[in-house]
């Protein structure tokens, strides 16, 4: 498995978009998600991390969208969002990713108003246009549990779910490894994954709430959900979602040791045999 990570890491620190990529090539990692809206992005500077990344020999792997309007009751607001999406795609292909990472919404007004079902239809229809979009440019979606209470892919049985009625080869799921632990599913449910698998985060928590700590520093058995995510034939990148280090000045330190405790479990493991090459 290749060992990457996303650029939100960076973010409220004093690490710069561009000079993010050259130090997470130095730190040793292998690959990139970026996290940048192409709706706030200008060309020249989605040109920039383009040729930085490539200069910097790291490879974008995904692109990441949060995308809480696609379950919207206003349609206009839906039709945005969507477009939106397909703004995140294409900013994938221009910079070579192979997906787009999508956080789909949340249920609302306790399905007193809209019933649930029909806010998980209008979640469907619009990840199902996405994933046609997305793999007519070569692309997968792939889908990320959210391990909150009103979450629609709140633990794996609803992102499996999800996955399977929409039953297009370009709709996959991200399996989150902290977020497995919240959601309380256990590494036997990893298998429920098998085949469906498109991109991995790796993360650590306390076991109540979202962290997003370096492995180690938490109470998840990275290792085993790990194994299990081998076990499911998945050969893909495990990027490292790392995001609000307790000191900004010391993030790169913070990533530094996020990569390394990572590294060692995926050896451990032998998902990762190959020796780190620093730049």
């Amino acid at each position: 498995m290749e060992l990457g990570m996303i650029s939100s890491t960076w973010l409220g620190t004093k690490v710069g978009r561009l000079d993010g990529i050259r130090k997470a090539k130095a730190i040793g990692f292998d690959t990139y998600d970026v996290f940048e809206d192409p709706l706030d992005l200008t060309d020249a500077e989605r040109t920039e991390i383009k040729d930085a990344a490539e200069a910097a020999g790291l490879p974008i792997r995904s692109v990441v969208c949060v995308a809480f309007g696609i379950v919207d009751f206003n349609p206009s607001v839906r039709r945005f969002a969507l477009d939106r999406i397909k703004a995140y795609i294409d900013q994938g292909a221009y910079l070579g990713a192979r997906n787009l990472l999508l956080v789909v919404g949340e249920y609302y007004w306790d399905g007193e108003v809209f019933p649930n079902e029909a806010i998980w239809d209008m979640a469907k229809e619009m990840i199902a246009e996405a994933g046609a979009y997305a793999g007519s440019k070569g692309l997968e979606v792939v889908l990320e549990l959210e391990p909150f209470e009103q979450a629609l892919l709140k633990n794996i049985d609803e992102l499996v779910r999800m996955v399977k009625e929409i039953d297009d080869p370009a709709v996959l799921a991200n399996a989150d490894i902290s977020h497995l632990h919240l959601s309380g599913d256990s590494v036997a449910d990893v298998a429920k994954l098998s085949g469906l698998i498109g991109h991995i985060h790796l993360s650590d928590c306390d076991g109540k709430v979202h962290g997003d700590l370096p492995a180690g520093h938490g109470v998840t058995p990275i290792k085993d959900y790990l194994a299990a995510i081998r076990d499911t034939g998945y050969d893909g990148t495990v990027s490292i979602e790392l995001e609000y280090s307790p000191d900004p000045d010391k993030i790169v330190e913070w990533a530094t040791e996020a990569y390394e405790s990572t590294a060692a479990i995926m050896r451990d493991i032998g998902v990762r045999a190959h020796i780190d090459v620093r730049a």
